[in-house]
């Protein structure tokens, strides 16, 4: 074991501190690497809230990891010392489930090890998160990263971008294909811009009358005040495909009756309430109304060479880690455009 300066909770009802945690030995198919950034997600603050079940202290978060290796076992192949590293969401699964075998972790018959406040199955505790100096993690699920130009703009694709990047590409966003993105936040507008490289026409739905000419800013094409009734009408039956990236209550009904004949209205976000579907509107014109949660890990490295071709990246604010807490509290008031990535240079030995 390891000790490491981080920043963690032991309690949902206290602020994020600096502690100190220990990491794992490296094993033999391990990879080390110092973090030099790490994103900030709404499912980081749904966990410090303890929204999303147990909370065996403390907390660390961040699953959004950038840094570079520092060292690597004994049978690690794909990295060295020195190379750039990305950590997601996963960190291990069963790896021989048929889910596994077919290179979506994600939905793992036996469950995935998440990046934090998971059972960790090699040093028997919990995993903890990006928030720290140094992560180790099995090489089978750390990602190359690209040297993008903007690297700490790049760390928030590693959830937020495989979260739409996935979706897009199962349902064959493309040339000829016109695209409906719902929301605009840390998810919505990296879909914008991941949909607009794939080659589709892009129109964005929000409730801001100020997001619509940043929407345009982004890429999109299009962009409609869903309030407005007459607007919205304009669009009945045209989208092939809505990636919904709501994660508050919403009347998916709207966005429904906006499909043509076998379209999708795909819900990325996590609204914490039942959605309610009208049969009538998703039985006329075959209609579907589905889900999608992140993606494999040969996905994810996929996408962030994707990203890294056309040029993208999330809209960023950079903070050091002592503004976590306030950082928390913007987001979740929505004030923040569109991702908050901590540079942990600002954490001190």
């Amino acid at each position: 074991m390891t000790q490491v300066k981080a920043y963690g909770t032991s309690s949902p009802s206290e602020p994020l501190e600096q502690i100190t945690i220990n990491r794992r030995a490296v094993q033999a198919h391990d990879v080390e690497f110092e973090i030099l950034y790490c994103g900030i997600c709404h499912s980081d603050l749904h966990q410090i809230k303890g929204d999303f079940g147990p909370f065996p202290p403390p907390i660390v978060p961040g699953h959004e990891i950038v840094g570079r290796v520092t060292a690597v076992g004994d049978h690690v192949k794909n990295f060295k010392v020195g190379d750039l590293a990305g950590v997601g969401c996963i960190v291990d699964s069963c790896d021989h489930c048929e889910y596994c075998n077919e290179g979506i972790e994600q939905f793992c018959d036996e469950g995935v090890t998440f990046s934090f406040n998971s059972p960790d199955k090699v040093s028997g505790g919990h995993t903890f998160g990006g928030f720290s100096k140094t992560y180790v993690c099995n090489e089978r699920y750390v990602l190359k990263m690209p040297t993008f130009k903007n690297l700490a703009a790049a760390a928030p694709l590693l959830c937020a971008g495989i979260t739409v990047y996935s979706p897009l590409k199962h349902w064959q966003a493309g040339p000829g294909k016109k695209v409906g993105v719902l929301g605009i936040g840390g998810l919505g507008h990296l879909a914008i811009k991941i949909a607009k490289a794939m080659g589709a026409e892009v129109t964005v739905f929000t409730t801001s009358p100020s997001k619509v000419e940043d929407a345009k800013r982004l890429g999109a094409d299009y962009a409609v005040l869903s309030n407005d009734s007459e607007e919205m009408n304009k669009y009945s039956r045209k989208l092939h495909f809505i990636i919904d990236t709501v994660s508050a209550k919403h009347d998916v009904n709207a966005y429904l009756n906006l499909l043509r004949h076998d379209g999708s209205v795909v819900l990325v976000g996590l609204p914490p309430e039942p959605l309610e579907i009208g049969a009538f509107n998703v039985v006329m014109g075959r209609r579907s109304f589905a889900g999608s949660n992140i993606g494999g890990i040969a996905e994810t490295q996929e996408m962030l060479d994707f990203c890294f071709k056309h040029n993208i990246t999330a809209e960023s604010e950079i903070i050091n880690i002592q503004d976590v807490n306030t950082a928390f509290e913007r987001l979740e008031k929505g004030d923040v455009k569109y991702r908050f990535v901590i540079d942990m240079a600002s954490l001190k030995n």
